[in-house]
């Protein structure tokens, strides 16, 4: 990190009060050391003073975008990630008119004027609290590298680390004091965060009504005090490490910020977030008794909590084949989960305060291939947001009648992230360095999603 007499100056462009200054340069501060030590430059280069960068203020003039908001309407984001492919033409994007349909029917909703599948019943009846997208067009149509690029906004490169969307909105708006982890994936690994270090990786779970945590409790017989000798005992060892490397150790100092926060998770009760037990049963069923369902219902508990980024996943959906039938058996999941999810929030004055993402890596393709599948496709496919800052109740784009094209204007991953990170107060424009030395920001260009947001008071 740059010297300065001024802790401002090692702020992020959205960072917390001062009492939180410490742990999060502290954080910068430490990776940026590690970097020192290969390549004589900072890993977290912090560029301006809290707010856009000049370059960045002309770019959003030109474009006619609204400034980062300063009090942003999401405090949480809870991520549906469809892992494998989720088929549009069976969700938020039906053809019933187009034998591409495959002869599944659409179905009015909340919202007026706009139809879904009939696989989505009650998703149906709160389609007024959700904006669809149905005009993405992306460019990767391999599954690891389109899961990467919408986790991250970036096309993969493997001389770059970008980090997962989770760690972003961890490093700058999470409580990096708080006993609850900030950052959650429920039944998959979600992404990682790469440039911004290890201490920002997700918390992986699995959605179980009890022990969703993994290894949360002691072993027995292994009391606290003997755990606290142990801790004391790998800070010497630690220290004595720091000490033959000249006094510094960038990666010991994160190492040991780790260990802290697991330590002070096990012995906070925020471990209660986790036990599913404690919601009434009609709750627990009104999500469904799925592992979706539960882990939707854990992100509920999780976010009301502080948590700042739940990734929850539904595995499944790379549909080569039977498209229809297991798409069906799929939304059977989906759809009471997600609706119960959104009613939830509503009722617990969290939804305006929360943005609530439905996607997958890509669509699949309009025509049904000979197994009755549908194959990957990236040139025209939807994705759903509701919640804070939203408006519900909107589709922005079209496809045409057969599914195969987008109609006018195409929203590409740069725009969904930079409208997701902007409904965060996070500056898009932000910029960092690799390790190479390479200049990065957090969006990879894009322009707002106007259509489907309230505009700033």
């Amino acid at each position: 990190m740059a010297p300065s007499s001024c802790p401002d100056c090692s702020q992020s462009p959205s960072a917390h009060a001062a009492a939180e200054w410490n742990r999060r340069t502290f954080l910068r501060r430490a990776l940026g050391s590690v970097l020192g030590l290969t390549v004589g430059g900072p890993l977290v280069q912090l560029v301006g003073d809290g707010r856009l960068t000049g370059l960045s203020a002309v770019q959003a003039a030109a474009a006619g975008e609204w400034p980062v908001p300063s009090d942003p309407p999401a405090k949480a984001v809870i991520l549906l990630w469809m892992n494998g492919g989720p088929s549009q033409l069976e969700t938020f994007d039906p053809k019933p008119a187009h034998a591409n349909g495959a002869g599944v029917k659409a179905i009015r909703s909340a919202a007026r004027g706009v139809t879904i599948s009939e696989f989505l019943p009650q998703t149906a009846s709160v389609l007024d609290r959700v904006a669809v997208v149905r005009c993405m067009s992306t460019g990767e149509g391999n599954h690891a590298r389109a899961r990467e690029l919408m986790h991250t906004g970036f096309t993969p490169n493997p001389t770059v680390a970008y980090p997962g969307l989770g760690s972003i909105v961890t490093f700058e708006q999470g409580d990096l004091d708080s006993d609850l982890p900030q950052n959650i994936a429920i039944n998959a690994p979600g992404q990682r965060a790469g440039l911004l270090g290890l201490e920002l990786d997700p918390l992986v779970v699995e959605a179980r009504d009890r022990n969703a945590v993994p290894n949360l409790q002691a072993p027995r017989g292994l009391t606290d005090e003997r755990i606290d000798r142990r801790l004391r005992l790998l800070r010497e060892q630690e220290a004595r490490f720091t000490e033959r490397l000249g006094g510094e150790c960038p990666e010991a100092a994160a190492h040991g910020l780790i260990i802290e926060n697991a330590v002070r998770f096990m012995r906070s009760d925020q471990t209660v977030a986790f036990d599913l037990t404690d919601e009434p049963q009609a709750v627990r069923e009104a999500y469904g008794n799925t592992r979706f369902g539960r882990g939707c219902l854990m992100a509920r508990r999780l976010v009301e909590r502080g948590a700042r980024f739940v990734e929850v996943t539904l595995n499944g959906w790379d549909t080569h084949d039977d498209n229809t039938g297991r798409v069906q058996r799929l939304c059977g999941e989906l759809d009471p989960a997600y609706a119960a999810l959104l009613r939830d929030l509503g009722e617990r004055d969290l939804l305006d305060s929360t943005l609530v993402i439905w996607m997958g890596e890509f669509g699949r393709t309009p025509r049904v291939n000979a197994r009755e599948g549908r194959d990957h496709f990236a040139r025209a496919w939807s994705v759903a947001l509701a919640g804070a800052g939203v408006r519900g109740g909107t589709v922005v784009g079209e496809t045409s009648a057969d599914g195969t094209e987008v109609v006018g204007s195409r929203i590409a991953t740069a725009d969904l992230f930079r409208t997701v990170l902007w409904l965060c107060g996070i500056d898009p424009d932000y910029r960092y360095y690799s390790p190479k030395g390479r200049p990065v920001t957090y969006a990879d260009g894009g322009r707002l999603i106007t259509g489907m947001l309230r505009p700033p008071s």
